[in-house]
């Protein structure tokens, strides 16, 4: 066993063994390919685990009771970073900007160095209100003056970061290091077909929170008005009053099959990989996890327009901004070699194990 040992703190995540979503995903994975110089530690909230580890794929466990989500996600990471003062982290790895606005006062206090993977303009969402918008906005600046490394997940991302804090970043490194997909495949089972008979016939497939920027609302207007044309939604209807309107208005549609969310990857697999199309609405964030997702598991791409979704599929999917684009693209094109073009981009660009690499190259250099 080597000593000596970089010591690697994450932090903002709602933890590991993954059970929830995009920043769970990249650490689980991260994890697999471990160098033999780092030991990380990664936070979790308690309340997600009824079985709680010491320790999972080498790394140290440490709960903590708040919510990595919501506005509990700021003191969370405060938390967080706190004890990773305390214990002499060498690193923190820092996931989102929640907390990053006590960047100033943790810095007098860290000798360490900080990652900070920004995610997507999390200000940006319209689920938050004005207060709210400014104080992530805030954070976000904080992340990027008091970090000494910044990572966007998308080249849109990255441009903004650029654009948007030219004198800052100017003496900082500024990487662009996405999210893997490759974990995801194809399920083939009879138990899931009599579960879901519907995906015995073709059908499209979204899974997303349900939240505006999504565009879930222009998704499931776009199939009420293409009744021969099947489409599968998976998403958290009960966590708004968006998601409940959705639900009850559409769900009366037979062509269109509103499910709840489901964190179980053989299920969502097979829902994913069974289709034969992928609909993507994100407008917000970065490289997606979810359309990343789909495209290892060679799904022609039909996604919103914006630069976001163009980068991470190097302008080879289709894309739309209404929902008369939608039915354009779904009853009119063909998709006969998309899928195939989706899937080479996706095991190009995003496997874990070139994400892993990335991230462990950066450890190196601090």
């Amino acid at each position: 066993m080597l000593e000596n040992k970089k010591k690697i703190y994450i932090i903002g995540t709602v933890g590991v063994p993954a059970c929830y979503g995009g920043f769970e995903s990249l650490v689980d994975n991260l994890l697999d390919y471990t160098p033999d110089d780092v030991e990380y530690t990664v936070f979790c909230t308690a309340k997600k685990y009824e079985k709680k580890l010491e320790s999972y794929k080498g790394a140290h466990l440490i709960y903590l009771d708040r919510d990595a989500n919501g506005k509990d996600s700021i003191l969370y990471d405060y938390e967080s970073m706190k004890i990773a003062v305390r214990d002499n982290a060498d690193i923190m790895l820092i996931l989102g900007v929640s907390g990053c606005m006590f960047l100033p006062i943790i810095r007098r206090a860290f000798k360490g160095k900080i990652i900070t993977n920004i995610d997507g303009l999390e200000w940006k969402r319209d689920k938050w209100n004005c207060v709210a918008k400014w104080l992530l906005k805030h954070s976000e600046k904080q992340a990027v003056k008091y970090s000494d490394i910044i990572i966007g997940d998308n080249k849109g991302i990255t441009d903004y970061v650029h654009a948007e804090y030219a004198k800052i970043v100017a003496t900082k490194r500024v990487e662009l290091i996405a999210y893997g997909g490759d974990q995801v495949s194809r399920v083939e089972d009879d138990s899931l077909f009599e579960k879901y008979p519907f995906c015995r016939e073709q059908y499209a497939c979204t899974v997303c929170r349900i939240e505006p920027e999504n565009n879930v609302h222009i998704i499931l207007e776009a199939f009420s008005q293409m009744p021969k044309k099947t489409l599968v939604i998976v998403g958290n209807w009960e966590k708004s009053e968006y998601g409940r309107a959705l639900k009850e208005k559409y769900c009366a549609f037979q062509n269109i099959h509103i499910l709840d969310p489901i964190y179980e990857p053989h299920t969502i697999n097979f829902l994913r990989g069974n289709a034969s199309l992928y609909v993507h609405g994100h407008s917000a964030g970065g490289t997606n996890p979810s359309l990343v997702e789909a495209m290892c598991l060679g799904l022609p791409i039909v996604a919103f327009d914006c630069v976001y979704n163009r980068a991470t599929t190097e302008e080879s999917a289709l894309y739309w901004k209404s929902c008369d684009d939608i039915k354009s693209a779904v009853l009119e094109k063909d998709f006969s070699k998309q899928g195939e073009a989706m899937k080479e981009i996706g095991f190009r660009l995003y496997s874990w194990k070139k994400i892993a690499l990335l991230y462990n190259s950066l450890y190196q250099t601090c």
